[in-house]
């Protein structure tokens, strides 16, 4: 007797689950996409496809993204809706891998599955993804200069995106992964008002303890 592939399927996705978190599971799937899409020549491109579903399809319809994820609706209601949906803009390489996310009831991890993916690209290519964090936006002669100098910095080819925070007084904010390289006025002069504190705060003590000691030994 043929065995059904859903229930296979499901059983697969059951016990994978089982055995990895999310951010694991996650990853199975963007390490399925992402050879799928070397085998195909197609990587670079349904990257681009990925990141335009989550930018320009679930964050503008919120409420899409929660039928999609809804454990309650079959996945052939699903797949029906993504054919509605993106068949007509998307390649049949990226709408199979939305179903096959779809049948294993994986939607609920689509945006951690699309994070992971850039992550299994980057280390293969060897990128490594740069945050700079200024105060204005820099010029894109600058921004070239950072992008060379962080070559010697990171392990890799640097990719650097530039984040504008108003609230940094001057300087920058370089994050590269969980390491984070501050030269901003804003964070040397809190360094410099705690540092204020804790001698104050030293200074108020040893005043205490000579009170306490008149003979000052």
């Amino acid at each position: 007797m043929a065995q059904d592939p859903e229930a296979r399927d499901a059983r697969f996705a059951a016990q994978q689950d089982a055995e990895r978190g999310a951010e694991g599971v996650a990853e199975v799937y963007a390490e399925a996409i992402l050879d799928a899409a070397e085998k195909a020549g197609r990587t670079e491109a349904i990257l681009e496809e990925f990141d335009s579903f989550i930018a320009d399809v679930l964050d503008r319809f919120p409420r899409l993204e929660q039928v999609l994820a809804s454990r309650l609706i079959s996945h052939e209601d699903r797949s029906r809706t993504l054919d509605r949906v993106l068949a007509s803009q998307a390649s049949s390489l990226f709408l199979n891998c939305l179903r096959i996310i779809s049948r294993h009831e994986r939607f609920d991890l689509v945006r951690m599955i699309h994070r992971q993916l850039h992550a299994l690209y980057d280390r293969l290519r060897g990128r490594v993804r740069v945050e700079l964090v200024t105060a204005t936006p820099v010029p894109e002669e600058v921004a070239l200069r950072v992008t060379e100098n962080l070559k010697a910095l990171v392990d890799g080819q640097p990719v650097v995106e530039h984040v504008v925070d108003p609230r940094l007084i001057g300087g920058a904010v370089l994050r590269v992964g969980d390491t984070v390289y501050d030269g901003s006025i804003a964070n040397r002069l809190n360094q410099l008002r705690k540092q204020i504190i804790d001698r104050s705060a030293h200074e108020i003590q040893s005043r205490r303890d000579r009170f306490r000691d008149p003979t000052g030994d």
